[in-house]
This record gives structure tokens, sequence and C-alpha cells, in this order.
């Protein structure tokens, strides 16, 4: 249950950093110069509207959890060696081979 409280918690930072991002991306766009091709103004503008976008996709990955298996395997992962370190430590010298 502690787990859950922490991805809620953590689902919601997302939320409100992408509304953030969002937010200023769209205070933004008027103000930023992409009239003169290949000057300083607009090389900046464009960088900086690529990681702007960046950072909303990045929140919004999070956000949809694409990543929430992979994180689960690696759990299982984790415990799984630290069975084994504990049953090395422990003088059982029979450890369990796993598939990756």
């Amino acid at each position: 249950m502690n787990e859950r409280r922490v991805i809620r918690l953590k689902g919601f930072k997302n939320v409100v950093y992408m509304s953030l991002a969002v937010g200023m991306l769209f205070y933004s766009i008027p103000q930023l110069n992409f009239r003169e091709v290949g000057s300083l103004p607009m090389i900046f503008s464009v960088i900086w509207l690529v990681m702007a976008l960046l950072i909303i996709a990045a929140h919004l990955h999070q956000i949809l959890g694409v990543d929430e298996e992979k994180r689960k395997q690696q759990l299982r992962i984790n415990r799984m060696k630290k069975w084994q370190m504990e049953q090395l430590v422990q003088g059982r010298r029979k450890l369990l081979q796993f598939r990756k």
C-alpha cells in the first residue's frame, strides 16, 4: 500500500510539472522569434521549443506508465539478487539460476 502512495504522489508531481511546462510553452510561443531564418534568435527559439516539447513528452511518458512493466521486472530481478546474496552469506551455496 505504501508503494501505491508513492506512485500516486509521483504521478501527481508529473502532472503538475507537465502542466507548468505546457503553461510556460503557451506563454513563450508568441514571444519567440521564428522570422529571421538562420539568425541566433531563431536558433535559440527552435532549441528552446524542442527542449520544452521533450520535457512535456518525458512527463507524459511517466504519467502514462509506459515503463511500468519494465520497472516491475527490474524489481523482481533485484529481489532475486538480494535473496541470492543472503543465501551466499548464510553459507548456502545453492544459487538459483534465472532467465533474463
